[in-house]
């Protein structure tokens, strides 16, 4: 922190006389490439990657820090750079009349350096009165290649308005507008990456991954974004470390072996190359090869790295990058490029040196170096500078330059009294203002030779898209990046990820198998994801299906619930139609149970025959022969309306089949009510002084039996009026839906059943009374045993009504029908048909009337 303090002090405010006085603070720096115009463009990229620590005291004045290890490519940023302002100078087009300068300054990968390079670009290096006072000698920056040397650097700029215009920084925090306002890039921020990455991790099914990051604010905010969106996808981390360069070595061994000990087999990487170059080695060392790599733009397309020792750990890595491009005539350029040993525009001397093995110093020229002759040529050199196969990056500088000269070209062109400053004015074209030069970098959108549409949002960004990269090696050995797939934010979700078709992807391993990683194995459809307890939501247990439910996907997270009328399949994954019941016709129990309803028809209506046939005997008349017809026609119709209760059930049906019942058996019992108190008053007619009889005549007990049937009339039409039985779906079973018919109202129901209750009581206690009359055929005692069974069948049938399942409760109650019916046909009527048809001499009148003397009413 002290030695950024010292650094942003590089200006220091004295007064001498009263004039304001600056004063540089260090030493002088010289830029690496200079070229005067009309107006300057300023460049910051980091020519070398190592700064050299001097004297780490901070007590004493280093002098200059020294930067080594030389990156050609971004000595391509720089002439990208530059070949992009000769274009523009030759246009006649854009900037007519005006021409662009630059000068371009080395950082290395650190801030301190970075911030002192944008320091220099502001006020270069001048000392005397009135220098402090000088307007910034460039209108806009073009760098840096980091995003953590970004920041230092858009933070240096942001209070005096210059704008930053960064190729690749894709820091998330970077579009934050309070802290940058003036920064701008043309490579997509992380926010849209860390997205990516997630959806591209989710793509192939790698929901087991560790993530490493670097531990800056470009690692941090992305790996934070990646994060949060990884888990919206499905996707678990199993460990997430941060690295830097100046960390200890043993840092980085434990990092190491935090990987070998973790089970994921997929890393992802949100991390700066010069980082992760130090993981990879040791990870190399340690022989940690067999590993699939997925990583940011900020290493994925990083030459530096891309060495064999790297490739052997890294091999099959995906990542996204951005959009590669063709420029025309850049490679031209860079070939034709000639070192000037010029002060401040000797960018190149250091890369022609180690090229051609030569000097370009010649008082410097000894042993076995010696001066370059001025005949050599970058055409003749198979050099990384001249090499723009991956020129992703180089077209991003290359936009990045445009858009500062179209800010420009309609700064210079706007029409007075139409301009966006005070009053409408427009820019002094003798002294323009980086604050105006920001102002017209939002409003720039223009298209590009190659048909690229560039423009800023209100945060500075531009549209996200990328290109999925993989690493590949060729025949020679030399390591490709080549893109298999393309990410575009602007298309509808689920249509922004697309592979490239025909392009073959190399995994880790160097397999054409997508590697797998995961915690547990994918639940298959017809179970669901259990989380085991204390473990990430990505480790888990398959559960069945429970009975009713299932799951059609795979890694279900809930088994949904079948709809009522379907049921679970035997392998849960989806749902059939249940079974319809009911009782039909064409089953056994319901061919029983129509053989015995129709044969009790028929048996009845025989009985019938028979007493109609000797109705003129003095059994058939002793026995009220009307009541018996009316009794056997009830029981007929008892007989039949069980049918009603076979088949589907229908409105019509339901309504019928209760009431038929509740009517017929009403008119029954009245029947028999009807013999057991004629039979009672006849003995009773047969006491001394006895009138009773003729209150109970033939007209009497028709009466009765009418009146008696009318209240259960009655019962059923209020019934079916207020609430009636309709037919029902019950689904409550797990294997079948039951047709049955709901009763609507209980009440009505049990109204009729407990009349037809009520009466049989009556009838069973006065045939009980009259059970031991003195008459040789005393028809009571019969009767007595008729209702005993209707009685007892009808108290059997409530528990069983109650408890039977689906047809089953249909079948019951078709049996308490014609249990009780056959009761009363042969308890009444089968002992009158044996003296008729086989003991007819019983069937006279003198035995009808003979007394038995052992009792007496």
């Amino acid at each position: 922190m002290l030695l950024i303090a010292d650094l942003l002090l590089l200006s220091l405010l004295s007064v001498r006389g009263g004039k304001p006085v600056c004063q540089s603070y260090g030493t002088k720096e010289l830029s690496q490439f200079f070229k005067d115009g009309d107006i300057s463009i300023g460049g910051i990229f980091s020519f070398h990657q190592n700064p050299v620590i001097v004297n780490p005291a901070l007590q004493v004045n280093p002098g200059t820090i020294q930067c080594e290890g030389l990156d050609p490519g971004e000595l391509q940023y720089a002439y990208t750079m530059m070949f992009a302002i000769e274009e523009i100078n030759n246009s006649s087009e854009l900037l007519p009349g005006l021409t662009l300068g630059y000068r371009i300054l080395d950082s290395c990968p650190s801030i301190p350096l970075s911030i002192r390079a944008s320091l220099n670009l502001m006020n270069r290096y001048e000392e005397g009165e009135g220098s402090c006072n000088k307007p910034s000698t460039v209108q806009a920056v073009i760098g840096e290649t980091t995003s953590t040397s970004t920041i230092g650097i858009a933070r240096t700029m942001g209070p005096f308005h210059i704008p930053v215009i960064s190729h690749s920084a894709t820091c998330a925090c970077l579009s934050n507008r309070r802290e940058y306002p003036s920064f701008f890039r043309t490579i997509p921020s992380d926010l849209y990456q860390s997205r990516a990455l997630a959806k591209l991790v989710k793509h192939f099914g790698w929901t087991w991954v560790g993530a490493i990051r670097t531990n800056s604010d470009y690692g941090n905010g992305g790996m934070a974004t990646f994060l949060k969106a990884a888990e919206k996808e499905g996707v678990c981390v199993e460990y997430s470390v941060a690295i830097y360069r100046t960390d200890p070595r043993k840092w980085f061994l434990e990092v190491v072996d935090i990987i070998k000990k973790s089970t994921s087999k997929v890393i992802v990487a949100f991390a700066d190359g010069t980082d992760l170059d130090i993981l990879i080695k040791e990870l190399y060392v340690q022989n940690v090869t067999a590993l699939q790599w997925v990583g940011s733009e900020g290493w994925i397309t990083y030459r530096y790295i891309a060495s064999p020792i790297n490739y052997a750990v890294v091999k099959g890595a995906v990542g996204f990058a951005a959009l590669n491009a063709h420029i025309p005539g850049l490679q031209e350029f860079l070939a034709n490029s000639r070192p000037s040993t010029r002060p401040g525009d000797q960018g190149l001397v250091e890369l022609w040196e180690t090229v051609f093995g030569c000097t370009l110093t010649p008082q410097a020229a000894q042993g076995s170096v010696t001066a370059c002759t001025g005949e050599e040529s970058l055409w003749d050199t198979d050099s990384r500078f001249t090499d723009v196969s991956d020129a992703s990056l180089l077209n991003n500088v290359y936009k990045a330059t445009y858009a500062v000269a179209h800010a420009l070209h309609l700064m210079v062109t706007c029409q007075d009294g139409r301009g966006p400053f005070e009053n409408n004015t427009c820019a002094d074209r003798e002294n323009l203002q980086p604050w105006q030069v920001l102002h017209y970098l939002t409003q720039v959108n223009f298209t590009t030779k190659i048909g690229e549409n560039i423009f800023f949002d209100e945060m500075g960004d531009p549209a996200a898209r990328y290109a999925l990269v993989n690493w590949q090696m060729d025949e020679i050995g030399h390591i490709l990046f080549k893109t298999i797939g393309y990410f575009d934010a602007l298309q509808p979700e689920g249509q922004q990820f697309q592979m490239k078709p025909g392009v073959e992807a190399i995994w880790a391993g160097e397999k054409l198998e997508v590697p797998k990683s995961i915690c547990s194995e994918s639940c298959l459809p017809g179970t669901r994801r259990a989380v085991v307890k204390s473990k990430p939501i990505c480790c888990f247990d398959c559960i069945v299906c429970a009975d009713g439910e299932f799951s059609n996907s795979t890694n279900a997270v809930k088994c949904e619930t079948c709809p009522p009328e379907y049921k679970s399949n035997e392998e849960r994954n989806s749902c059939d139609m249940k079974a319809i019941e009911f009782l039909t016709f064409r089953e056994l129990m319901g061919l029983l149970l129509v053989t015995f309803s129709v044969f009790g028809a028929c048996l009845a209506m025989t009985t019938a025959l028979i007493f109609f046939h000797y109705r003129q005997t003095p059994l058939v008349r002793a026995n009220n022969s009307e009541l018996s017809f009316l009794l056997l026609f009830s029981l007929t119709l008892c007989f039949l309306c069980s049918l009603t209760f076979i088949g589907r059930p229908s409105e019509w049906s339901c309504m019928l089949r209760h009431t038929a019942f509740g009517i017929t058996f009403v008119l029954c019992i009245s029947c028999v009510l009807g013999k057991t108190i004629v039979v009672v008053m006849a003995f009773r007619a047969t006491l001394p002084g006895s009138n009773v009889m003729k209150w109970f005549g033939p007209a009497q007990q028709r009466l009765s039996v009418l009146a008696f049937t009318l209240i259960q009339v009655v019962i059923c039409i209020l019934w079916l009026t207020i609430n009636p039985p309709f037919p029902f779906k019950n689904m409550k079973h797990k294997e079948k839906i039951i047709l049955e018919c709901a009763l609507g109202s209980p009440i009505g129901f049990w109204a009729v059943l407990g009349y037809i209750g009520l009466l049989a009581i009556l009838c069973f206690i006065l045939a009980f009374l009259a059970r031991k009359l003195p008459d040789n055929f005393n028809e009571a005692k019969f009767i007595t045993f008729s209702m005993l069974i209707f009685c007892a069948v009808w108290i059997t049938f409530i528990p069983a009504y109650v408890s039977s399942p689906g047809k089953f409760t249909v079948a019951v109650e078709i049996f308490a029908i014609l249990a009780s019916s056959y009761g009363m046909l042969f308890c009444i009527f089968l002992p009158k048909c044996y003296i008729i048809l086989l003991k007819p001499e019983k069937n006279t009148k003198k035995h009808l009337m003979d007394k038995m003397t052992s009792k007496a009413l």
